[in-house]
């Protein structure tokens, strides 16, 4: 039978979720306009008070998504022991990645699924669009080591058919989207399933077997989605992403569930897909017009989640699915390189919103991802519209009327301010701490080291967001004006490795940064001092941008934000280094007398 919520119960969910962030937008803008009308209304003041709004209202948005996870998650499902008759096809796709990683991450997933001894039914496919002709034979030398390295460990079911599969496309045509298009329409008939991943990918074959048990069991069911969870990182940047990854995602997860009902997420990998539903639903349409609003989807999953809504498949996210996993960024430069893709992804959504036959709540996804990269615009004009309005105030007049005797003295609203930045503040720390509070009473928190330990990591995740957010806000505020300025950012390949920055590679990307600081501080300082200490938190960041670039990029101790995945190693991780060490060992020349049959390895 089919796991999935029941309309009513769905729609009360968003219509609180919605409402709540709603009436807490408007509630700070009413106070915000008692402020600012204090000496006198003025049109700037209507200009604040909309920003507010605005501004409230997503932070208000994303703190009730917590709340909806930890009122209304769903009840974890019984975990399925069906026998697996489908056929299913894990897809790796990748675009110029150091070959050796990714292909022992096949490698580690094929041991365990082989393990499971259900080798007969799914078969491990490479897709490369790897355009280095130089890389791209590093691809072939290295899958040649993988199918040596698997047949080894196979001898004694000699006989079986080949299951890893190599191909690389010479053009890329649609990117990773087209590529796993271009293989649907290739060799999709064959498998009934399709498990997509990205180069970073890991997954516990435990949780692939359950993903298609269920999948099996829900005949209306056309993806699900796994919470992938972070891993490996290095940095302080990195550990702090992966702390909250951890620690806050899975509530926020369960939020989404309850809100999306069969009209889910999908976040482009460790997702298992139905092949017929999404070859039937899903093949993207090429946008009229050059890039960056023209040209291939780069936001391709939340268009593809759309799609097979509207065909009237259940798209769901399931996050009780442990074992899913996959890597981060590990500076802020590389996140910010990613964050620009996504950008102009997401913006690139305002062609496909008018889209016919889509789902209320698709439309609203798309609405979402638009205005979470619009928003950091409305912060700048706020901060603007507020040292205009100190700048051009009226001086008090305290004798309004002609041969008044006794001064009269304006009202003071000070409060009123002061209660919209607490509860601003309350909005991004109050779900944290809801969550910290959740994760003790059931337990949780025990995979975080204890509750001390995680509340350390709360409290210093926080403090890096809170310095890291200015930041990160200028290059979403660039991106935004790229995109709406007509500059395509392209898909540029993913930056691995420890991603240590030396500080002139951390100065050449933010001294921009810092200029903006720097004349941010100037013109308050010299037309509105008295809002100095309201500025400073934004200021100081931007000030010290090459410096905060540089510090979060280099190593954190092992003891900070720990993670369940570091308490207790994952058997999969745990099986990729193993992989990756027995590779080191041998020679990195592969053995080119015996090559790997000529179906598997086709360029």
């Amino acid at each position: 039978m089919e796991r999935t919520a029941t309309g009513s119960r769905v729609y009360g969910i968003r219509a609180f979720a919605l409402l709540s962030s709603i009436g807490l937008g408007a509630g700070a803008a009413a106070l915000f306009l008692q402020f600012g009308a204090a000496d006198g209304y003025q049109q700037v003041d209507g200009v604040r008070g909309a920003l507010v709004f605005i501004t409230t209202f997503w932070l208000a948005w994303g703190a009730m998504q917590s709340v909806v996870g930890l009122l209304f998650a769903a009840p974890a499902p019984p975990l399925r022991n069906d026998p697996i008759t489908a056929r299913t096809v894990i897809l790796m796709p990748v675009y110029n990645e150091d070959p050796a990683i990714v292909f022992a991450r096949v490698a580690a997933m094929d041991e365990a699924i082989a393990q499971l001894e259900l080798t007969d039914k799914f078969d491990f496919a490479i897709l490369s669009d790897t355009q280095d002709p130089q890389l791209a034979a590093e691809e072939e030398r290295w899958f040649v080591r993988l199918w040596q390295d698997r047949r080894q460990d196979r001898r004694k079911a000699e006989g079986q058919p080949a299951r890893l599969f190599y191909r690389r496309r010479t053009r890329n045509v649609g990117r990773k989207a087209g590529n796993i298009q271009d293989f649907f329409e290739r060799s999709g008939a064959q498998y009934d399933f399709a498990l997509i991943l990205d180069a970073d990918s890991l997954m516990d074959a435990a949780t692939i077997a359950e993903m298609v048990r269920r999948m099996q069991a829900a005949p209306r069911l056309g993806l699900l989605q796994t919470l992938p969870r972070v891993t490996g990182a290095g940095s302080r940047f990195g550990r702090a992403m992966q702390f909250a990854a951890g620690f806050y995602s899975p509530v926020f997860a369960q939020g989404q569930a309850a809100m999306q009902g069969t009209t889910g997420p999908f976040w482009g990998h460790n997702a298992l897909v139905r092949v017929r539903a999404f070859a039937a639903s899903c093949a993207l349409p090429e946008l009229s017009g050059p890039p960056p609003f023209g040209g291939h989807i780069l936001s391709h999953d939340y268009v593809e989640a759309a799609l097979l809504a509207r065909a009237g498949w259940t798209v769901r996210v399931d996050p009780d699915l442990d074992g899913s996993y996959e890597e981060g960024p590990e500076n802020m430069v590389d996140f910010a390189k990613r964050d620009r893709r996504w950008c102009q992804g997401n913006l690139q959504h305002a062609r496909v919103f008018p889209a016919p036959g889509l789902k209320p709540w698709s439309r609203f996804v798309f609405f979402q991802g638009m205005l979470s990269y619009i928003v950091p615009l409305f912060w700048l004009l706020f901060l603007a519209a507020n040292l205009y309005a100190s700048a051009t105030a009226p001086e008090p007049d305290f004798f309004p009327e002609p041969f008044q005797l006794f001064p009269v003295f304006p009202s003071d609203q000070t409060s009123k301010a002061v209660g919209v930045a607490v509860g601003v503040f309350g909005l991004l720390v109050l779900p944290k701490v809801l969550i910290l509070i959740d994760a003790t009473l059931r337990g949780r928190v025990r995979g975080f080291g204890s509750t001390i330990l995680a509340a350390r990591g709360l409290v210093r995740e926080l403090f890096m967001s809170s310095v890291n957010a200015p930041i990160l806000l200028m290059w979403q505020t660039r991106a935004v004006l790229q995109v709406f300025g007509g500059r395509d950012g392209g898909w540029p390949a993913q930056t691995r490795g420890d991603g240590r920055l030396t500080f002139s590679e951390a100065a050449a990307a933010g001294w921009w940064i810092q200029i903006w600081g720097a004349a941010m501080v100037g013109l308050t300082y010299t037309f509105a001092p008295e809002l100095m200490l309201w500025v400073l938190p934004v200021g100081v960041p931007l000030l010290i941008a090459p410096f905060v670039i540089w510090a979060t990029s280099h190593p954190s101790q092992a003891s900070v934000f720990l993670t369940p995945e570091e308490h207790s190693l994952p058997p999969i991780i745990a099986r990729h280094r193993q992989v990756m060490t027995r590779w080191g060992k041998a020679s990195e020349a592969v053995d080119r007398d015996e090559t790997a049959p000529a179906a598997q390895l086709s360029a």
